[in-house]
């Protein structure tokens, strides 16, 4: 598909915005509900979630179903012209389920069932609990499938979590036959099972990792995540069967997360192999805005790297399904947003290819564990405070971007993000157990590009390489031969590689490759990396690239010249004026490797030579000082132009062409100031 072509993923032509809707909770205060409209309209929201978490009250008993509630909640909304996303109840079952089908309920990794109570803890593997949520999705699809108000299915939520159940032991295992041809022995070759005696001799005897007696077999860790991906999208597909039998033109999505400690990608689940499932990728963020350990510039760099990686698994506009308007009630500190970032933040995930603005939540709860969590309507159910206000500004200006819905971004530069790699990299007892950290480390690299403007797609290692210039590849610890064969062939069809210390180690199976660096990778690079040396915190070092100096810390690599090109040193220790960044060209392309951690100047300077060689430019030019952020989206008449003010201060900017900003319909260019937080949408005909 062409970048400039229009993919309309929800067939609506409009931006999304609205949210969780949870009217179960609600159910004996009609006069709430009809409130709940009139502040629709109030707010400029236009669709909702509906029934995510409603299981209890769709069957309150065992084969009993009220769903009258449902066809109100849904007719009034689609009376003020609003849209609805159907949610299908599997992730919090009801309390008689769990009463009467123990085996529905999950078993953690020490082997002991769980109660019930929270949400999610549910065994996929169960044939129970399979039946039960294609009892209640079919129901649903058959009721509601050819409502108008229906446009489009939330399959679940947040999928996430394990069982070690003695029926998940048994589809671990078949698992295992399937992926290993019903051949033990090749399966203890994978493992490396003589170590410490791990062979196994019979299927029965291989178990689930587990917390009390930890895996050393590291092979095993690595396909147990795998399964755990596999039959978590196996239970989706199990739950959407009815759904694409009744509906099959109506998309489908369930939201994907963040982690929720650190904002990287959600590291539980393969996203790169449940997208392909999916009909439209949607994802939860919650980012910490105002926190006291970063810039509002840093956060929103990690936001965008996110929100690149999640729209390039479709190559499509994603959905933003929940977001928070003023905070959230799980941070350490849950700090309201300051006024403006509400919609400097949600003009943000357009700016990188959302289609939507959603909350959780719609309204608050009163009671239990999201009753402070942000919401639309407050507790007080007023129009008039300032998160209400805030919502209503976003959807004013959302009911201006109807011709950016749809539209995708274009990029010249990649980098490749890989779950499996970073499971193998972080079970893997060597290197520094705290400094690994792989997508920390992309998003460093990503930097240099998110502070110059140039577009960047966050890609997984089954896309295509040759759709790129520049393909940046950081501590890809474990790759196969498969890929580096791919990776051979990006750079000799012409391409720009880049990649670092602790890459290429291992294969799929998480064995290290034998006789040094794969001999694929030594004729890409011209190096034979022999050695990793790891840092202390307290430990640095120097190294020396176009005549500066940059520090180094966490992990340096000694490297062996076998045709490369020296371009920068370590100036200290045992290896001291030894080769620390290379370059070689080979056959039509050219490959980097850069041995160390370096500080952030040095991607800057690093990256700009290749930017210049390469000739890559950002998709609009706009004259700005660091902390402001250019994005572009490109339809095929346009190209919509987003600056965004991540500073604490006020921000001059240059617009050397004439350009219509889209909230004001005024003609732009020269100098403006923007004010902190500020935003402008620009429009640039073509």
């Amino acid at each position: 598909m062409s970048t400039h072509e229009k993919t309309y993923t929800t067939k609506a032509n409009f931006m999304l915005h609205g949210g969780d809707y949870n009217p179960d909770q609600w159910l004996d205060r009609p006069d709430i509900l009809a409130d709940d409209i009139k502040l629709m309209q109030l707010s400029h929201t236009n669709t909702f979630s509906v029934g995510i978490f409603a299981w209890a009250a769709l069957e309150p008993k065992e084969g009993v179903y009220n769903f009258e509630w449902l066809d109100k909640v849904i007719d009034d909304i689609y009376s003020i012209d609003g849209r609805v996303i159907l949610a299908t109840p599997s992730g919090a079952r009801p309390a008689w389920m769990s009463q009467k089908y123990p085996e529905v309920l999950r078993v953690n990794d020490a082997r002991v069932k769980q109660l019930h109570g929270g949400r999610h803890n549910h065994c996929f593997t169960s044939p129970v609990y399979r039946e039960k949520t294609q009892k209640i999705n079919r129901l649903l699809a058959e009721r509601y499938g050819g409502h108008p108000a229906l446009l489009m299915w939330h399959i679940s939520n947040e999928y996430g979590g394990e069982c070690h159940c003695d029926r998940c032991q048994g589809a671990f295992r078949e698992y295992l036959k399937k992926k290993y041809n019903n051949d033990l022995k090749t399966l203890n070759d994978a493992w490396w099972g003589p170590f410490w005696s791990h062979t196994f001799t019979d299927w029965s005897q291989i178990e689930s990792p587990s917390s009390i007696g930890e895996s050393m077999v590291h092979g095993l860790n690595l396909d147990w995540r795998r399964f755990v991906t596999d039959q978590t999208i196996d239970f989706f597909e199990n739950e959407i069967v009815p759904i694409k039998e009744l509906t099959p033109d109506v998309p489908i999505t369930t939201n994907f997360m963040a982690d929720t400690h650190e904002l990287i990608p959600f590291q539980a689940l393969d996203y790169s192999k449940f997208a392909k499932h999916l009909d439209v990728i949607s994802w939860d963020a919650y980012p910490a805005w105002h926190n006291d350990v970063e810039s509002t510039a840093d956060l929103a760099m990690r936001v965008g790297f996110i929100d690149d990686l999640y729209r390039c698994l479709k190559q499509q506009p994603f959905l933003l399904m929940e977001s928070t308007p003023s905070m959230v009630n799980w941070h350490p500190v849950n700090k309201a947003k300051r006024p403006g970032m509400h919609l400097l933040s949600s003009i943000q995930m357009v700016a990188h290819g959302s289609d939507s603005i959603l909350y959780f939540q719609w309204r608050k709860s009163r009671g239990s564990s999201e009753k402070f969590h942000g919401a639309v309507v407050d507790h007080d159910n007023s129009s008039d405070n300032r998160v209400f206000q805030d919502v209503a500004e976003v959807g004013k200006t959302l009911e201006k971007l109807s011709g950016v819905v749809g539209t995708n971004r274009p990029a010249d530069v990649a980098i490749l993000y890989d779950w499996e790699s970073n499971w193998a990299l972080n079970d893997a007892q060597g290197f520094g157990l705290k400094t690994k950290r792989y997508p920390q480390t992309l998003v460093q690299h990503y930097r240099a590009f998110w502070e110059k403007d140039i577009p960047v797609d966050v890609i997984t290692k089954e896309q295509d390489f040759a759709a790129y210039k520049l393909l940046v590849i950081p501590m890809l610890y474990l790759v196969s031969e498969e890929t580096i064969s791919r990776l051979k062939s990006f750079v000799a069809g012409g391409g720009t590689l880049v990649t670092t210390y602790i890459s290429g180690l291992v294969n799929e199976h998480d064995l290290t490759y034998l006789g040094g660096w794969h001999k694929n990778l030594q004729e890409i690079f011209g190096i034979n990396p022999v050695e990793t040396d790891t840092y202390y915190p307290e430990d640095k070092n120097t190294v020396s690239y176009q005549n500066r100096s940059y520090e180094l810390k966490d992990y340096a690599t000694i490297i062996k010249l076998n045709g490369a090109t020296v371009e920068g040193t370590y100036k200290e220790d045992f290896y001291a004026n030894t080769p620390a960044v290379t370059s070689h060209s080979y056959e039509n392309g050219k490959a980097y490797y850069i041995g160390g951690r370096l500080e952030d100047q040095f991607h800057r300077d690093f990256y700009q030579e290749i930017i210049n060689d390469l000739e890559l430019q950002p998709a609009f030019s706009v004259k700005h000082e660091k902390g402001v952020s250019v994005q572009v989206r490109r339809a095929p008449e346009s190209d919509y132009i987003f600056v965004m003010n991540f500073t604490e201060k006020k921000q001059p900017i240059t617009i050397e062409s004439l350009v219509k900003d889209v909230v004001t319909g005024e003609d732009v260019s020269g100098e403006l100031i923007l004010e902190r937080y500020e935003v402008r949408i620009l429009e640039n005909k073509k």
